[in-house]
């Protein structure tokens, strides 16, 4: 079992850290250039998690679905979920060009920085935009090839995407000094030449099965209290009320949960920005240890939505409860390893995304949240693969909820307790500083409460919401 989870998950992590490779060049490149740069690229970037969290459902909800049906030996229903996920993919997408300006203008108001910062962010908003059809459309094709069993292809898929962007970026920017605006282009066309090597592979790979599956349309038999597939068959549409219904019903699910997901992460780069552009900066490079962290431990996590979907699909609740226990242990393994790196190479991490001193120096002073990170939120992370696979959806958005409800309030609960109004009076340097500092530890508090509930919840809930369906 061992050598299948890490046949899954060592492709998945080389998958995800290109990811934030990605946003890590990103920073690197316009992190030479001012503060102000930076500022921008946390804001442009939020604004995106933002918009793109809140359609993970068409990743998540697509590869569970899809194992489901792997394990179940119905690659009829398989065909028909990509076929959904992608059509609902480029549906949404289309609505987000007709809407750019509408979000452009709410993106002024929720985020916070001087007028520099903002102008940069917007300038790089309005190129990056026009990638959501690319963007959307390669969630179903990952998500698709993950309930397939198949991590190789989203790597090579990933790998080809982001050396074409870094290629792109460095020519816009170094070369041509086309600025912030350079890396958002290069952004846009890396996007489309992914998607269309992730097409390419599905039709030589599994072309065999759309030409097949949808020339001849067998229905699903759906258990409507735990929206698994059952191996029986008929003749039904693609796009039946019935199949749409189970899929916007799970989808709808993880659609709000990631909608708290992008509020907390949007609210952190916001309030960042409230303190000072300088606070935003710290915060946006000490955000990329979590970042590392999180796509590494996702491997791990997208290995449990192949597995866990898989074998509640085959009816085997032995390999279900093996697989989540070998997960959970590998979790635990890769948060010792974290911990230990991020202690002792934590400055030249930091030296890697900016040469700013300021910047580096105040980050310093935060550091020590960055070894809290990897115990707060590896379960997090794992769990939401585990639920995924076994389209537990109604747990990770009622989970999800309570997390999201007590970041907020420790967040607003510990400023009532810890800042005097009246401190404020006292216009000092020392005293600005002091209350700077406050200020973003109680956020970085709230964030580790919120990653150690999401946690902890999902853990109390996996034996009804997970095991049982495999029974």
């Amino acid at each position: 079992m061992n050598r299948r989870i890490l046949g899954l998950a060592l492709p998945n992590i080389i998958t995800n850290i290109t990811v934030p490779l990605l946003g890590m060049v990103d920073m690197a490149i316009v992190g030479h250039l001012s503060a102000n740069h930076i500022g921008a690229i946390a804001i442009g970037t939020s604004i995106f998690n933002l918009i793109y969290w809140n359609f993970g459902f068409l990743r998540m909800g697509t590869s569970g679905f899809t194992a489901q049906a792997y394990g179940a030996n119905r690659m009829d229903e398989a065909v028909k979920v990509f076929v959904r996920a992608f059509a609902v993919a480029l549906a949404i997408a289309a609505l987000l060009l007709i809407l750019q300006w509408p979000l452009a203008l709410l993106s002024e108001q929720v985020f916070h920085g001087s007028p520099e910062v903002i102008s940069l962010a917007l300038s790089y908003f309005y190129i990056r935009i026009w990638a959501a059809p690319a963007t959307l459309g390669l969630y179903a094709v990952k998500g698709w090839f993950i309930g397939m069993q198949n991590s190789r292809l989203p790597m090579w898929i990933a790998i080809f995407l982001n050396i074409v962007n870094i290629v792109c970026s460095l020519i816009f920017v170094l070369v041509l000094k086309w600025d912030i605006q350079g890396v958002a282009l290069g952004t846009v066309i890396a996007q489309y030449s992914g998607l269309a090597v992730g097409l390419f592979f599905m039709k030589k790979r599994y072309g065999h099965l759309f030409k097949e599956h949808l020339l001849v349309k067998p229905s699903d038999k759906v258990d409507s209290d735990s929206q698994q597939i059952t191996a029986q068959s008929g003749h039904g549409p693609i796009f039946s009320s019935k199949d749409m219904l189970r899929f916007f019903k799970v989808n709808g699910d993880i659609f709000l949960r990631t909608v708290c997901l992008a509020a907390v992460f949007t609210f952190i780069t916001a309030a960042s920005g409230r303190i000072s552009d300088e606070v935003l900066a710290i915060d946006a490079l000490l955000l990329q240890f979590f970042t590392l962290f999180s796509y590494i431990m996702d491997g791990f996590a997208y290995a449990g939505e192949s597995l866990v979907g898989r074998y509640i699909g085959a009816r085997d609740t032995k390999s279900l409860r093996l697989s989540v226990r070998l997960i959970l242990m590998w979790g635990v393994i890769l948060t010792v390893v974290f911990t230990g790196l991020y202690a002792t190479f934590g400055e030249q991490f930091l030296r890697i995304f900016s040469d700013q001193e300021t910047i580096i120096e105040g980050a310093k002073e935060y550091m020590f949240w960055t070894l809290i990170v990897p115990v707060c939120g590896f379960a997090a992370f794992l769990f939401d693969g585990i639920f995924v696979g076994a389209t537990a959806s109604r747990a990770m958005r009622n989970t999800m909820f309570i997390a999201t409800a007590s970041f907020f309030a420790i967040y607003y609960g510990l400023k009532v307790i810890y800042i005097d109004p009246s401190s404020t009076q006292a216009i000092t340097h020392s005293s600005i500083q002091a209350l700077t500092h406050t200020w973003n530890n109680i956020l970085w508090t709230a964030f580790m409460v919120y990653l150690t509930m999401r946690g902890v919840l999902q853990a109390l809930l996996l034996k009804r919401s997970v095991y049982q369906k495999a029974s």
